[in-house]
């Protein structure tokens, strides 16, 4: 791969800002660059630097005006419900056995896993997002199909089948045995392979009987350098279900740490009716709470609370949670993060913002060395936005004073179409397949 020197205004994390005023938390240069080397970034900073560095003959592409960042991660959602947004009038367990169910079971087929999976990758890409965690199907093509479409497109992408085994149709279930082995399968073949890892998936305690958590107990002691994922605490009727199923469990999440889930490498999806205690567990486990605003808000499960996590020590990241989420924008997600918080009177600035959607999230995966930030030797995901890209945002511009105000205005007002490019590792994408989905449109449209 040639080198690549990417210019425009630079900014990227070093660390979790304090307040709106911490700009000892990123490193922002006006006139700044990339050099991007076998997908890899091989510097950073001013522009003139970086060119000195980059030498003769390399390739330029000047973005300026607009900002050049990490990459968007992503760390909750499902891909077999790309085609269930927006599913109307219902809380989590209606909304699953009315919509989502019926949805999944489609994911039995490889054709029908292979065109979601290529349309999902797309979407994240479309929206800036260059790694994410997410749930497939409990059919083992449906994660062939994920992570062979993340594969084409050399994206970093974390998954797993989800394991269910009770209260879900027929079609959905699997056995604590059948669970254990085919995830152990697809551990094999994918956990580790180019930029693929393996999150092991039991669903939540509620599709689960305690033989199957007994079996992801031991593919978490197995493979300790996989993911878990799953739900915790989203709804009040899923809390007084799960808890009469494990009637032995202190709580819900005593549920999961019974069966030894919890640990640094734990994402927990929702977290919002939990007790001091829980959260205490939390902290000291190192588990990652998920807070998914969208989701949160269009199924009228309830407000995270971010400020109890962060005053009792427990880590937490950020998430669409598509398909209860309604949108794959981390801009949008972040739009409602702040209003979320604001309805408790927690404030969240726009440089936490951005710090979480990239740093914030990477450090939650612990991925950092890797992904969320732009230093030398980390891979070359990265985001070039436009913080005039509609006509109401330009309008505002003309008045931002500051960094921080525009971040705000990217954030409140921001979606796909401020995403100008995206590359993933080195590559640029979205242009690309925009250039290449209207190609094709237009050979339909003729033949």
């Amino acid at each position: 791969m040639n080198d690549l020197l990417i210019r425009g205004r630079v900014l990227t994390f070093v660390r979790e800002p304090e307040g709106i005023d911490d700009g000892d938390s990123y490193c922002f240069y006006e006139d700044g660059a990339v050099l991007v080397r076998n997908g890899k970034v091989a510097g950073v900073g001013p522009y003139r630097d970086v060119a000195l560095q980059a030498g003769q003959g390399v390739s330029i592409t000047d973005h300026r005006p607009h900002l050049v960042l990490p990459g968007f991660i992503d760390t909750h959602l499902h891909f077999p419900q790309t085609q269930a947004i927006g599913s109307y009038g219902a809380q989590l367990m209606e909304w699953l056995n009315t919509y989502i169910f019926v949805e999944e079971q489609k994911f039995e087929a490889p054709d029908h896993a292979a065109f979601i999976a290529g349309r999902f990758m797309d979407e994240l890409i479309s929206n800036g997002t260059t790694s994410a965690v997410a749930y497939c199907s409990v059919h083992p093509e449906s994660v062939d199909a994920f992570f062979t479409a993340a594969e084409e497109r050399n994206m970093l992408m974390i998954g797993g089948k989800v394991m269910m085994d009770r209260n879900a149709p027929d079609a959905l279930r699997d056995t604590p045995e059948r669970g254990y082995d085919e995830t152990k399968r697809l551990i094999d073949r994918w956990h580790g392979r180019g930029r693929a890892r393996y999150a092991i998936s039991p669903r939540f305690a509620i599709t689960s009987t305690p033989e199957q958590m007994e079996m992801s107990r031991a593919l978490v002691a197995e493979h300790p350098d996989c993911y878990v994922q799953t739900h915790l605490s989203e709804n009040e009727d899923e809390i007084a279900y799960a808890t009469s199923l494990y009637p032995q469990a202190r709580d819900y999440t005593d549920i999961y740490a019974r069966y030894g889930l919890l640990g640094r490498k734990t994402l927990l999806g929702h977290c919002i009716h939990l007790s001091d205690r829980e959260i205490s567990v939390l902290a000291e486990t190192g588990a990652v709470g998920v807070f998914c605003p969208t989701s949160n808000l269009f199924l009228g499960s309830g407000l995270f609370d971010r400020d109890r996590f962060s005053r009792l020590g427990a880590r937490h990241s950020v998430a669409t949670d598509v398909g209860a989420g309604t949108s794959f924008s981390m801009l949008e997600t972040m739009d409602e993060a702040y209003k979320v918080l604001h309805l408790q009177c927690q404030r969240l600035s726009p440089l936490s913002s951005f710090y979480m959607m990239t740093l914030g999230n990477a450090r939650a995966l612990e991925l950092e060395q890797r992904i969320g930030s732009l230093h030398v030797g980390a891979d070359a995901d990265i985001v070039v936005l436009d913080s005039r890209a509609k006509s109401a945002m330009e309008l505002r511009m003309q008045v931002a004073r500051s960094l921080a105000e525009e971040l705000f205005i990217l954030q409140t007002m921001g979606d796909d179409r401020c995403v100008v490019e995206v590359y993933v590792a080195g590559r640029a994408m979205k242009r690309r397949r925009e250039t290449f989905g209207a190609h094709m449109a237009k050979e339909l449209e003729m033949s």
